[in-house]
């Protein structure tokens, strides 16, 4: 990474700190825009900015333009194979705490407050100066963060959310602080009842700590869970790097062996993986014969045979055999890391959802701001004396205040994530939502997603008079012995139809064609035709005609034979779950295009694209992990919305890249963290009701926010005219925020579909 001056394009990603929304990270954009020569896309959600400049610019003058923004920026620590132990926990931490600690002390300090404003009963002689006590500490220390941000965002002639809570809180506090130490509201014994009366007022009486106090706490929450959301952002990088195999055992040229870290690998280093191990690194097989499950990586559900001078790709799991592999890439280099690179690129480019709330503060706060002025203006010019000009100034930028405002997404965020969590759904945070409404194509991982993502017995074609229960026997008993994924399959049927299977004798594996056998004084053999073919048996007519259609389908076929005969065929493959069919129905009938995509062959992904409904325009098969991101970049290239659905660490970067990624629960931590909602049923039936649940979450905030501002505007005349009396706006600013949680509490009727 470059970081000297230099005539050549080239590209840096600064980590950004102090963005506090996502106007934060458009207003970075457009000042590193502006610079001669610079490209630059900055991400909320990951905290970083990826720029590519050429001509005299050098990396130090980019950060100096973020920093002369207001915000930090450097360039971030390289992500390493191997991180340093604790560091991965210790660093979330750090970053939360202080966020926590402000909120923590706003709550508490806060409820009382609030609770001795609105109940009379509370009210004792000096509860007013208790209240300014308690209130104090929220208003200055709970809320710095919010002054902070409006100081930089005035500075750059800039309003945000923070601004109006800045604005709102310090003037509600402020003007209590006159009416109590130069007014009459410090007097012992004062009271605030409710009188329904609209009169003019010069405001000497009047405290507004409890709006001050309780906004900053509402916001503070909500700020805390949208942070803690936003920290996983990363994640997926992690649980990427963690898929790798941890220890590797190395042999030496002298035919020792010895146990190191898989960081200290070199290319060309000899190692061994024993059955059920992960494979280290990239490499070579230069011994040994087995079964490699590489679904997590590369999609394809029948596990890939590998022998002498085959390539292998570490976190691949050695389902077989022993192999000896020799290094050919390592750290960096490996597939695995290439994966991590394509989920970090493919977070950084996407799109970042500007929040509602800041959009309309952007033109509400200067709006309030302007009509204080004026307000202040036309009354000290009318001769109503200065007191009450500021009276009425003051009122309009504290009914202002978004006590509403602060609920309307926490709120209903809550509601709709706790709703989603007892239906097995889990929304990440607010920025997903938005992508929810606009997403018009949803694509399909295969192998995990639409199917069941292990090998299953589907079928049994027999021949000559045998029995469906005869062949299940034989065939799983030998099976039994076998630990290669298809052989699982046959026994697991058979296990399941007889409860118990004979035990073989005379075991033995025939490399890349199957087993054979004595079961039960039977001569068994079970695997490729060509096994049967070495001891000059052939599949009879029927059996042959029902494999050929078996592997049309993309379906696994196995023969059978005993006693010198051919006496059946048996498909395998990765079956496709009952729930399916229906999802891609529900998906349709939400306006989706429903996509299947697939590192499998051509043939299994038509054969399960029929049975599930899926057009076949829209079938797209063969796909490398890699080339998975470039298919959503495509679809998005044509104007789609795209959604998508994974489970695997080959779909970890497609979910990153998609406007919406669907992960499932049952997938990997990889594909998990990389999505925006994960479906912990594993039931693609669920992604259809996350979307509508998404959907009406998002409609909830949205009307949240109407009613929020709506009662805002609709006060502020009454402001401006000098006619706000404290306890009207107090029932009123306390209606809006209880309609609000109304609202937002009606998620929870919400019903999954069928």
């Amino acid at each position: 990474m470059t970081t000297s001056t230099t005539s050549a394009p080239a590209e840096v990603e600064l980590a950004i700190g102090g963005m506090t929304c996502a106007s934060c990270a458009a207003r970075i954009e457009k000042k590193l825009n502006r610079m001669d020569g610079v490209t630059a896309t900055v991400n909320y959600a990951t905290e970083k900015a990826k720029v590519h400049y050429a001509g005299d610019v050098s990396v130090p003058e980019l950060i100096a333009t973020v920093e002369a923004t207001g915000y930090t920026a450097r360039e971030p620590e390289p992500v390493r194979a191997e991180p340093a132990p604790g560091t991965e926990s210790a660093e979330p931490a750090d970053e939360l705490r202080p966020l926590r600690e402000r909120l923590v002390t706003a709550v508490v300090l806060a409820v009382p407050v609030v609770a001795m404003a609105m109940v009379p009963a509370l009210q004792f002689e000096y509860w007013q100066w208790l209240s300014l006590t308690l209130a104090a500490p929220v208003v200055t220390y709970a809320a710095w963060p919010f002054h902070k941000a409006a100081f930089t965002n005035a500075r750059h002639g800039a309003a945000t959310m923070d601004t109006l809570i800045s604005v709102g809180t310090s003037a509600a506090f402020l003007w209590s602080l006159w009416a109590l130490f130069f007014g009459t509201a410090g007097t012992p014994g004062m009271t605030h009842p409710f009188e329904l009366t609209i009169a003019r007022t010069d405001g000497a009486g009047n405290i507004y700590l409890e709006a001050a106090a309780g906004v900053t706490a509402f916001i503070l929450a909500g700020r805390y869970f949208e942070a803690r959301s936003k920290r996983k952002a990363g994640a997926a990088l992690k649980a990427l790097l963690e898929l790798g195999a941890k220890d590797v055992t190395v042999l030496d040229p002298d035919g020792g062996e010895r146990t190191i870290p898989t960081a200290e690998l070199a290319v060309g280093d000899r190692f061994l993986v024993r059955p059920g191990e992960k494979i280290a690194t990239d490499g070579t097989v230069v011994e040994g014969t087995s079964a490699v499950d590489a679904s997590m990586l590369t999609g394809e559900s029948v596990p890939v045979e590998v022998g002498v001078g085959d390539p292998v790709t570490g976190a691949t799991l050695n389902a077989g055999g022993r192999l000896v592999v020799e290094a050919t890439r390592v750290g960096a280099d490996t597939q695995l890391a290439r994966m991590a690179k394509l989920v970090e690129d493919a977070q950084n480019g996407k799109a970042h959802a500007q929040r509602l709330a800041d959009r309309i503060s952007g033109v509400f706060v200067p709006v309030v701001i302007a009509l204080a002025l004026a307000t202040l203006g036309f009354w000290v010019g009318n001769g109503s004396g200065l007191t009450a000009a500021f009276t009425a100034a003051v009122a309009v930028l504290i009914i202002a205040c978004p006590c509403a405002l602060g609920l309307a997404t926490p709120t209903a965020l809550m509601v709709g994530t706790g709703r989603g969590a007892q239906l097995g759904i889990l929304i990440k945070g607010p920025e997903v939502l938005e992508s929810t409404r606009k997403v018009d194509t949803i694509v399909l991982d295969k192998t995990g997603t639409v199917t069941t993502g292990r090998m299953t017995l589907l079928a049994i074609h027999t021949g000559g008079g045998t029995r469906e229960d005869e062949v299940l026997r034989l065939a799983g008993a030998l099976e039994h012995a076998s630990e290669h994924p298809i052989a699982r399959a046959v026994t697991d049927g058979a296990l399941a139809k007889l409860g118990a299977l004979p035990a073989p004798e005379d075991f033995a594996g025939v490399p890349g064609l199957g087993v054979q056998g004595i079961v039960d004084g039977h001569a068994v053999l079970v695997g490729r035709e060509q096994l049967l073919a070495e001891w000059a048996m052939a599949l009879p007519e029927d059996l042959a005609r029902a494999k050929a259609e078996a592997e049309t389908a993309g379906r696994t076929a196995i023969a059978v034979a005993w006693d010198g005969e051919a006496r059946a065929v048996l498909e395998v493959a990765d079956a496709v779950k009952e729930t399916s069919p229906e999802a891609i129905a529900r998906l349709r009938a939400l306006g989706l295009t429903p996509v299947l995509l697939t590192g499998d062959n051509r043939a299994v992904a038509a054969s399960v694209a029929r049975e599930v409904g899926i057009d076949p325009e829209h079938v797209i098969a063969e796909v490398l992990p890699e080339d998975k991101v470039d298919v959503v970049k495509r679809l998005q290239g044509e104007g789609r919305s795209v959604a998508m659905v994974g489970d695997g660490v080959n779909d970890a970067a497609a979910l990153a890249q998609a406007d919406l990624g669907l992960a499932m629960g049952t997938g990997t931590d990889a594909a998990i963290e990389a999505g925006d909602l994960t479906l912990v049923r594993g039931d693609l039936r669920a992604a259809a009701d996350a979307i509508r649940l998404a959907r009406k979450t998002l409609g909830t905030i949205k009307s949240n926010l109407f009613w929020a501002f709506a009662y805002n505007i609709a006060a502020l005349p009454l402001a401006a005219a000098g006619l706000l009396n404290p306890m009207i706006a107090g029932a009123a600013m306390a209606f809006s925020s209880v309609f609000v949680v109304g609202n937002s509490l009606r998620l929870r009727s919400f019903r999954a579909a069928g």
